[in-house]
């Protein structure tokens, strides 16, 4: 007796410095069997208490009646079954008829409240199921990204998602992307970590960062092609518009259409190509698009205007050329020209960090969701990294990028400078690798290229 009396206050104690300092491993051990347990108790006052159920019907209340027994209860929704993850729980219920997946988007919060979870999150499997996604701690307070998480066919791990699960930036799926964010917001993490995951892939990188390339040069030994000021900008627009026009004619050369040639070996993108004819795809990254479209007198005025369409034009045909546009910046409103919404109507995919006012908000998100305008505006400043990501479908999610250290992007681009293509339009805008200097050392008088 005396050693149960001893052991309870130091498991009690270890339990506690484990919610403190090791969120992951408290729930591996005591949390998720606390929360699964307190889900099933409470299922069904829980549903009855958020209008999650539904009243019994006619033929159940005539049954009744008829057998002199008392009215039956509401009925909730069915449990299909319920699986503990590594942070949370995931809950799949079979929806009673009258129900919609929307009652359980609504009442989202009252079910995080009344299960004790942190998080909880509904999305529809297929017609009448309905899965909840809950987690049991702040997932985005340290972001530890899953070693299973690996980038393959231009799907890049970039983040974590609040309901625990990996948020991948696909460019097949999501051609052209829109990041926007107010300065120390967690923009440029977000762009070195996507930088890193494109490094060991097929892929040519593109860049244009017009404050003198501070935050793209460093990682210069993986890119194709950089531009550090709009007049450069422009011309390697300009170049990049003349190798899409070289794709397509390679793409119809390539199609010979015929009665007797398959439907499947008709292409009318790269990806059809025979793997010895593709051309390699195009990752351009603009970092901040103000500067390339604000104009102080009329020769900028021209040039924002070449910009600016050759910006449309590569978000409107660039992806079946394999050309995909990650877009970046503080505000990206009418207010920069004509030709902005243009180019905003392209960008499918939606990345929001900490933003200063509601309208910029309302920049990435107001023709998607009110709902994401809302939780982008409420991203606390104590939080850089955490964005609220979304697509043109209306879908939304808070997600937390993993901090990548510029040395650690260095690092990654100088081990896979030798996957850099080349691509002779672009041949002219090759970076320069820059050279580490050695404090307190001679500096080689000979170097070779890409050499550290």
């Amino acid at each position: 007796m005396t050693a149960l009396w001893i052991t309870l206050p130091v498991v009690l104690v270890a339990a506690l410095l484990l919610r403190w300092l090791w969120p992951t491993w408290y729930w591996l051990t005591f949390g998720v069997t606390f929360a699964a347990v307190r889900v099933l108790i409470r299922y069904r006052s829980v549903m009855d208490a958020c209008g999650l159920t539904v009243p019994p019907s006619r033929w159940r209340l005539a049954l009744a009646r008829v057998a002199n027994r008392p009215v039956p209860e509401a009925r909730s929704p069915r449990i299909l079954w319920l699986r503990p993850t590594a942070t949370g729980l995931v809950l799949r219920l079979k929806l009673r008829p009258g129900q919609d997946v929307f009652d359980f988007s609504a009442s989202s919060d009252r079910l995080r409240h009344s299960f004790a979870l942190h998080n909880v999150v509904s999305r529809e499997i297929r017609s009448g199921v309905v899965e909840l996604r809950m987690t049991g701690y702040d997932v985005l307070r340290r972001v530890r990204m899953p070693t299973v998480a690996t980038a393959e066919g231009l799907r890049v791990p970039v983040a974590l998602r609040e309901d625990g699960e990996v948020h991948y930036r696909d460019y097949r799926h999501v051609p052209h992307a829109l990041n926007v964010g107010a300065t120390q917001s967690g923009k440029s993490v977000y762009q070195r970590t996507l930088v890193a995951g494109l490094a060991p892939q097929n892929v040519a990188l593109v860049g244009i960062d017009c404050k003198n390339g501070v935050e793209l040069a460093p990682l210069a030994a993986r890119f194709t092609a950089l531009a550090d000021n709009p007049d450069a900008a422009a011309a390697l627009l300009a170049a990049l518009v003349g190798y899409m026009g070289r794709v397509y004619e390679l793409i119809r050369a390539e199609q010979r259409i015929s009665v007797s040639l398959p439907d499947a070996e008709i292409t009318a993108d790269i990806w059809d190509l025979p793997a010895h004819l593709r051309p390699v795809p195009v990752v351009l990254l603009v970092d901040e698009v103000a500067e390339l479209a604000l104009a102080a007198s009329k020769a900028e005025e021209a040039r924002r205007d070449q910009i600016v369409t050759h910006l449309v034009r590569l978000s409107q045909l660039g992806r079946a050329a394999g050309i995909y546009l990650e877009i970046c910046g503080q505000r990206f409103g009418s207010e920069l020209g004509k030709g902005i919404t243009m180019l905003r109507a392209q960008l499918t995919g939606r990345t929001a960090h900490r933003v200063n006012d509601e309208t910029s908000a309302n920049m990435a998100f107001g023709d998607i969701s009110p709902d994401a305008v809302l939780a982008a505006v409420q991203i606390d400043k104590d939080r850089p990294g955490t964005a609220v990501a979304g697509d043109s479908s209306g879908g939304w999610s808070r997600i937390r990028a993993p901090h990548t250290t510029l040395r650690q992007a260095v690092d990654t681009c100088n081990a896979q400078a030798h996957r850099t293509p080349s691509i002779p339009e672009l041949e002219p805008f090759r970076p320069a690798v820059p050279v580490r200097v050695l404090i307190g050392k001679v500096q080689p008088k000979a170097t070779t290229a890409g050499a550290f």
